[in-house]
């Protein structure tokens, strides 16, 4: 029998080996770092991920990888001491590509020594950036998943009361009108009568509001365009701005309609101005925007990926701290002084858009403002055969 002698060469040199390996691992960016940072070798995986060639890199410091920002801050040097102290650094980060693209990444950067001298460094960089994406997407659905859980708690108790509190109110208001139809009653009598039904339809309009809040009011519910309704809304919106506050809109010409309450939308949104100037005594911009995204329904059984139209309102005030932030969507809670304000408006925005099957985020900091986003679903095109 002939003897089959391979055409490959055996892999005995193990430099030969060592390049192979690296060059063979596409998803991860492996390359050898100087004492100093900058990068001596390069593997395939550097160009897929990166998007430069050895040619380009080689020589280069390694905080090119880096944005201006973290740059002129130096935390590519503060990386690479925090490896040399430690042996070993662990973590994750925005990187960037060649081309500018932002991506984030696991990295790994180990010390590499000889005898006790520093070598240089081994980096592996990995882009996560759809796992990232993924965690962030079921983060937000999972805190508004508890936020709808707590939301629908109060909204039960404050529905019942309200309904009870109604039925007060209707047996109140029928008093006073047969009072005010009886004859003889004088001046003084009228004006307390009159008094006391103010008094009744204010409590109505209270009513009215903690039924929005719990998301039991009746809505007209219709195909609505969020960026038509929000552009024939701006005259209103303005209005209720104080001269030192500046309006700036941003919306893109098309979006997919919403299955909603035109008239609740236009009131939910004008809370939330009302909020963001009532936050910036001084003056300031509120930024109105909208646009489509795609969310874990916080309310599936499974995580279910939907579109949602945004509306988002973000204001330049002082912001919330989280014990605030926390509960501000809660009936009657409000940090404004008594009088100035029931505490209600918010918790109307959360019911309705609740109600809509929709949810509210809320992003702020003490000193950075409050961002508030009302995500509506959008309505889904029906596929013909």
């Amino acid at each position: 029998m002939a003897e089959v002698v391979s055409s490959v060469a055996p892999l005995v040199d193990e430099s030969r080996q060592l390049k192979l390996l690296m060059d063979h691992v596409s998803d991860h960016a492996i390359y050898l770092l100087d004492p100093d940072g900058r990068i001596c070798s390069w593997n395939r995986g550097g160009e897929r991920v990166n998007g430069y060639t050895a040619e380009e890199v080689i020589g280069q410091h390694v905080s090119i990888f880096y944005s201006p920002e973290e740059q002129r801050q130096g935390l590519p040097q503060q990386t690479l001491d925090r490896a040399r102290d430690q042996g070993r650094l662990v973590g994750e980060g925005w990187r960037v590509r060649r081309n500018g693209e932002r991506f984030r990444a696991s990295v790994v950067i180990e010390a590499v020594r000889e005898h006790g001298a520093l070598l240089g460094f081994v980096k592996v960089t990995q882009d996560i950036t759809e796992r990232y994406q993924a965690q962030c997407l079921l983060q937000d659905a999972q805190r508004a998943r508890q936020h709808l859980q707590r939301f629908e708690g109060v909204g039960r108790l404050t529905r019942g009361l309200a309904h009870e509190f109604n039925n007060l109110l209707t047996t109140v208001g029928n008093a006073l009108d047969l009072i005010a139809l009886r004859p003889g009653a004088d001046a003084r009598t009228l004006d307390l009568i009159e008094l006391a039904q103010a008094a009744a339809d204010r409590g109505s309009l209270l009513t009215r509001q903690l039924l929005a809040f719990s998301a039991d009011q009746t809505l007209v519910r219709e195909p609505v365009s969020v960026p038509q309704l929000l552009d024939e809304a701006l005259p209103s919106l303005q209005r209720v701005c104080p001269q030192t506050v500046r309006m700036r809109v941003e919306l893109p010409p098309e979006l997919p309609p919403i299955a909603t309450d035109g008239v609740q939308l236009h009131s939910a949104v004008l809370n939330l101005v009302l909020n963001s100037c009532e936050a910036m005594p001084q003056g300031g911009t509120v930024t109105i925007t909208a646009c489509l995204e795609q969310r874990l329904a916080p309310d599936a059984a499974q995580p279910t990926l939907r579109r949602y139209v945004a509306i988002t309102v973000t204001d330049e005030g002082a912001g919330m701290p989280p014990d605030v932030a926390e509960r501000a969507s809660e009936p009657f809670f409000t940090t404004k002084e008594i009088g100035k304000g029931s505490g209600l408006g918010l918790s109307q925005v959360f019911g309705f858009v609740s109600q809509c099957d929709g949810f509210v985020d809320v992003q702020t900091a003490p000193g950075r403002g409050t961002t508030v986003r009302l995500l509506l679903p959008a309505i889904e095109e029906v596929e013909h055969a």
